[in-house]
């Protein structure tokens, strides 16, 4: 009976082990080459339905160059016109000046709430500057949270350009954010166009030129103005590229359920976890307000940010706790912002924040870092005071006609916070 006993107790740890999950060696960053299209497992739960004349959903997750009406608005049009049996609903998930690290908190408000077929992920110019293990935290997270949703929804990456990826390019290299996706793309068999390396070939060609002060000649595209934002030229080649591609997916592409893919992360610390939680008025101390209803900050933002609370005078808090290792604001920075004072579980932080920067000219969301790298298993407490003086407004002034006088109008002045929802991986406690 004893030897039975053990025998059981050693089948069953050998049983735990084989179950348990095998942990990969951490990924190992290298320049990957670019290539125009890499349809990889391809779309074929989308096609299938295209083609089956159903309806499909698109979302469109990026930066500005997709929230532009370019060729987010031109490539729902050619899905529509290529299979005029379907019917298409674009979701429009974009956000200037925003980038993957935002993206996977907002995915489940902005595009899985509206059960999308297909996802196009752009976010390559946006994360240029930020390390590749960074960009395979929040990829990873929004690639695992949109099939954690639902396994049959398809992804593509789309790879946009800007003035310099150029001199990647021409050495058949991606830049490297393009590159951190690509190794991401292949670990998970997701498909991607590289609209960027079009561009930089037809300038080689001579048939485009990225900028240009003055009228360009006859049959040559112009692409920007400023090297990135493309003009509406610019965004027809984005929508051609990627019409091609789809097109040769269709050709390989095969029904596919996603789920098996999510056995693994491609890194330890992917944001899946990611989400965003409204504020409550138990949080809040001192003057905050909803905005209402009819204000011009709500109506222009709410659809993104959901409510949004106001609060102006020195002194009044947003306090919460969470079990969690990060935390950040979804929020608004314009030209009356304030400036905050952070603490994380008694610590203040050594500096001020300001919630104001060189482009207030005018309000935009943006996100305030709160704690980063906290013990997951831990509980936090966190609060953001407004403090009495205003931030320095003298960085805007260069984008002022008469900075002097401009500076001391009543649009320049305040103490104002302006939050939407609290930015959590980790979960909110009491």
């Amino acid at each position: 009976m004893k030897s039975m006993s053990i025998n059981l107790i050693v089948l069953t740890l050998l049983t735990m082990f084989a179950l348990a999950p095998v942990q990969a060696d951490p990924p190992e960053f290298h320049t990957v080459k670019a290539e125009l299209i890499k349809p990889r497992q391809g779309l074929g739960n989308t096609l299938e339905k295209l083609k089956a004349g159903e309806e499909v959903r698109v979302a469109y997750l990026g930066g500005s160059i997709t929230a532009a009406n370019g060729w987010r608005v031109k490539t729902t049009k050619w899905l529509q016109s290529a299979f005029p049996k379907a019917k298409i609903h674009e979701i429009h998930a974009a956000i200037g000046g925003t980038g993957s690290d935002l993206g996977a908190f907002r995915l489940e408000h902005d595009v899985l709430q509206h059960q999308p077929d297909l996802v196009f992920v752009e976010f390559a110019v946006n994360d240029g500057g930020r390390q590749p293990e960074a960009i395979w935290e929040s990829m990873d997270g929004i690639v695992r949270q949109i099939w954690k949703s639902n396994p049959q929804t398809d992804i593509c990456f789309v790879y946009t350009f800007r003035v310099n990826y150029e001199n990647d390019l021409r050495k058949d290299e991606n830049p490297r954010a393009a590159s951190a996706m690509e190794l991401l793309a292949d670990y998970y068999g997701i498909p991607s166009i590289n609209v960027a390396l079009k561009i930089a070939v037809l300038e080689q060609q001579g048939i485009l030129k990225f900028t240009s002060e003055t009228p360009v000649a006859k049959g040559v595209i112009l692409f920007s103005k400023d090297g990135v934002h493309p003009l509406d030229e610019g965004h027809e080649v984005y929508t051609e590229v990627i019409a091609e591609a789809i097109k040769q997916m269709e050709k390989t592409s095969q029904p596919i359920d996603h789920s098996s893919k999510l056995k693994q992360p491609f890194v330890t610390g992917h944001w899946t976890d990611a989400k965003m939680i409204p504020l409550d008025a138990s949080m809040l101390s001192g003057n905050w307000k909803e905005l209402p209803a009819d204000n011009v900050l709500q109506k222009r933002f709410g659809g993104r940010m959901g409510q949004i609370w106001e609060a102006d005078t020195p002194g009044s808090k947003l306090t919460f706790r969470f079990r969690g290792s990060q935390a950040a604001l979804y929020d608004l920075l314009g030209p009356d912002g304030g400036q905050v004072q952070i603490t994380v579980d008694g610590k203040p932080h050594e500096k001020l924040t300001p919630r104001f920067d060189s482009y207030c000219t005018y309000h935009r969301i943006s996100t305030l870092r709160l704690a980063d790298g906290l013990d997951s298993q831990q509980i936090h407490t966190v609060t953001v005071e407004i403090d009495a003086e205003q931030p320095d407004r003298k960085p805007v002034a260069f984008r002022l006609k008469n900075p002097e006088e401009e500076l001391k109008s009543a649009k320049f002045q305040g103490t104002r916070i302006r939050v939407g929802k609290i930015m959590l991986r980790g979960e909110l406690v009491p």
